[in-house]
């Protein structure tokens, strides 16, 4: 099926769903409207799990959903975090670990579609990081809504995880692109040994003199 054609599909238009409520959270978030940002990035959350079970209980797995899929995801968290970030909600730190990683992640990819090169699929650790992120931007924005000192707590254990998960995954996927690299090279030949060279060296001579191997 054609790639375009592919976004008729319910699992992709979900995911499509989530990208266009991006803009909603940030001003959300900004404005001080901590609960409509709560609940839309709640919402986002579930259709994170909802498409990619559309997908396979339909048989809607698709390549644009594929490259959709954690774009949404990205766009979504990347955003919250940025937002966050600028009401001094989530540390700085935080934001620059995880922005950074995104952007050699995504550098990467791009090297590897101009390569012609298969990109690589999501780990266990982006998945982990990916819930450990939501969990972290939902306590942040719980505790501007709750009273409560279990909340904060919780959100600053929420911040350590996800960095140390942000590390790992990205370490991961390193690992992940050097082994799909040496993979697809071209390995050379063996060149002749000396000894090689000089027996085979004899061997025309002998042919040359008599047509016998002496």
């Amino acid at each position: 099926m054609p790639l375009l054609s592919q976004i008729l599909y319910l699992s992709n238009q979900i995911t499509v769903l989530r990208m266009v409520l991006v803009p909603f959270v940030i001003l959300a978030i900004l404005y001080g409207k901590f609960h409509a940002a709560f609940y839309l990035v709640f919402a986002a959350g579930l259709t994170d799990g909802i498409d990619g079970l559309l997908a396979r209980k339909l048989g809607q797995q698709s390549t644009l959903g594929r490259y959709l899929d954690p774009i949404a995801d990205k766009l979504l968290l990347n955003s919250c975090l940025l937002a966050l970030t600028a009401v001094h909600q989530i540390p700085l730190w935080l934001a620059i670990m995880v922005f950074s990683r995104d952007l050699i992640i995504l550098l990467t990819s791009a090297a590897l579609i101009l390569a012609s090169r298969e990109v690589n699929p999501p780990s266990l650790a982006g998945k982990a990081t990916t819930v450990a992120m939501i969990i972290t931007v939902l306590l942040t924005l719980l505790q501007n809504l709750l009273p409560s000192t279990l909340l904060p707590a919780g959100q600053q254990l929420g911040c350590y995880i996800t960095a140390v998960l942000t590390i790992v995954s990205g370490l991961q996927y390193a690992w992940q692109t050097g082994e799909r690299l040496r993979a697809t090279e071209p390995r050379p030949a063996h060149p002749a040994t000396p000894e090689r060279a000089e027996s085979g060296a004899l061997l025309g001579e002998g042919f040359e003199r008599d047509g016998k191997i002496r």
